[in-house]
């Protein structure tokens, strides 16, 4: 198809796009279908480049060629699970989220990991959480409570020991 043919062609889908847009609808069921393969079509005819000799009947050929389109369109779309279809996968899906059972035991686990750490000695305690919670360096804490890096590390360790030690074991 010649330079001109293809314009002619893009200049008649223009001009009677309404026309043509509403032919579509009636034949295939849907509005917006029918605007879908217009639009498909003028990429269509942008993008083609082969040389097909003149058209005899443009208004015929631009309608053949919307119509098949949309008919491939709504082909490749039923691949595509339906709505009905998705919402009986998304059933079999398990929730990752946790429920209010693992939301209460959590609470829990959180309220007994902090009585235990109030339990602890007041130095041991300041530096897990200056550490832990705060976020410091070994170093930065040995100079914030005038301690060395060496002990800070021994109190930190001694800290995670005595959590360790003092929360229930799960069975």
């Amino acid at each position: 198809m010649s330079d001109s043919s293809l314009s002619a062609l893009r200049e008649l889908l223009t001009q009677r796009y309404d026309e043509l847009k509403r032919r579509l609808a009636w034949r295939l069921g849907s509005v917006e279908v029918a605007s879908d393969a217009l639009h498909d079509t003028w990429l269509h005819l942008e993008n083609r480049n082969e040389d097909h000799g003149p058209v005899k009947n443009p208004a015929a050929y631009l309608m053949r060629v919307a119509t098949n389109l949309a008919l491939d369109r709504l082909q490749r779309d039923r691949r595509y699970m339906n709505a009905d279809e998705l919402e009986a996968l998304m059933v079999e899906i398990a929730d990752p989220a946790p429920g209010p059972v693992q939301v209460v035991a959590a609470r829990d686990e959180i309220e007994m990991l902090a009585n235990i750490i109030e339990s602890m000695p007041r130095r041991r305690r300041a530096i897990f959480l200056a550490i832990r919670v705060d976020g410091l360096s070994n170093q930065d804490a040995a100079l914030r409570f005038g301690v060395s890096p060496r002990l800070v590390g021994l109190e930190l360790k001694r800290a995670h020991e005595y959590c360790m030690t003092h929360m229930p074991k799960d069975e």
